[in-house]
């Protein structure tokens, strides 16, 4: 796997909008704040644009990404939303350029696209916050401050609490994963994640739970969980349910399809779309311990 340089003072960071439309009074004060981190921040042409629900045309939006991804003076790629609409232009991006001068992509949500796209091309990424989080009550976010750090070079190291659904156990492997419901839309398209040995991350937003035992279910036919180093259980956040209630919590329902195998399993990560949005290097070889103590994954 190719892990990006890490970005020093003065680098040049891109920032677009490959999906959502965005609300400019919650993601600018974020991008002026990487900008007073001492990085020269350069706003894709379109990334503040309006078409319908999307950030601009599905041309303008790809060329903003494919700009930021064959720019050799970039050093990084800040996604400023996600939202829907990465997996409109994902067949249409040229990484012949990137693969040249790799730099690193942040973003999380439907960014997950590209993340599984950088996978396919053998290069780390950032599952990480984006700009709208970067700030609260006018000071930076926890978030934002891990991020910056990851992006520096250090090697992070993060604890996690107990849960009774826990499965203990210890392992290392490559991360892979990202949003649940994108990365099962994405079975059987060319971008599949790969998930044989590695050690995989989900997290979701407003979704209704026998969605989400459908998709848990879904990729155990597809053999996505057969063969995992580990799992980690990030955010699920504002989930529902029908009137007729499903029956088991998230956690049940996540756990349920794993319950046949033995690697280690995690609930309550801080990742995802939740206030303490922790980076993840997709891609990246990590060690994870989960044990009758509060547990630890870090970067090997």
């Amino acid at each position: 796997m190719i892990i990006p340089p890490y970005l020093k003072t003065g680098d040049c960071i891109r920032v677009v909008s490959p999906a959502g439309k965005i609300d400019t009074n919650k993601v600018l004060p974020g991008i002026d704040l990487v900008r007073k981190e001492g990085f020269d921040v350069v706003t894709g042409e379109h990334a503040l644009d309006r078409y319908f629900q999307f950030s601009g045309t599905e041309q303008q939006r790809l060329t903003d990404l494919q700009t930021a991804l064959d720019d050799e003076k970039c050093k990084a790629i800040f996604c400023a939303r996600g939202g829907y609409g990465t997996i409109r232009i994902a067949d249409k991006i040229n990484f012949s350029s990137f693969r040249r001068s790799p730099k690193w992509l942040v973003g999380f949500s439907d960014i997950t696209v590209l993340h599984c796209q950088l996978q396919k091309q053998n290069i780390a990424s950032i599952h990480g916050a984006m700009p709208g989080f970067y700030l609260k009550e006018g000071k930076p976010t926890e978030s934002y401050e891990t991020l910056i750090q990851t992006l520096k070079g250090k090697k992070q190291s993060f604890k996690f609490g107990q849960h009774y659904l826990n499965r203990n156990g210890n392992c290392s492997g490559q991360l892979t994963g990202g949003n649940l419901s994108i990365l099962y839309s994405l079975i059987g398209t060319p971008y599949e994640p790969d998930t044989t040995g590695k050690i995989l991350f989900i997290e979701d937003l407003s979704e209704y739970l026998y969605h989400l035992d459908r998709t848990m279910h879904s990729l155990k036919l597809a053999g996505k969980l057969d063969q995992l180093a580990g799992l980690v259980v990030g955010g699920f956040s504002e989930m529902k349910d029908n009137d007729s209630r499903f029956g088991q919590t998230v956690e049940e329902i996540i756990f349920d399809a794993v319950k046949e195998h033995s690697f280690p399993v995690c609930f309550d990560f801080p990742a995802g779309h939740i206030e303490k949005n922790l980076p993840l290097v997709i891609g990246g070889t990590y060690e994870l311990n989960v044990s009758d103590k509060p547990g630890l994954i870090r970067v090997l």
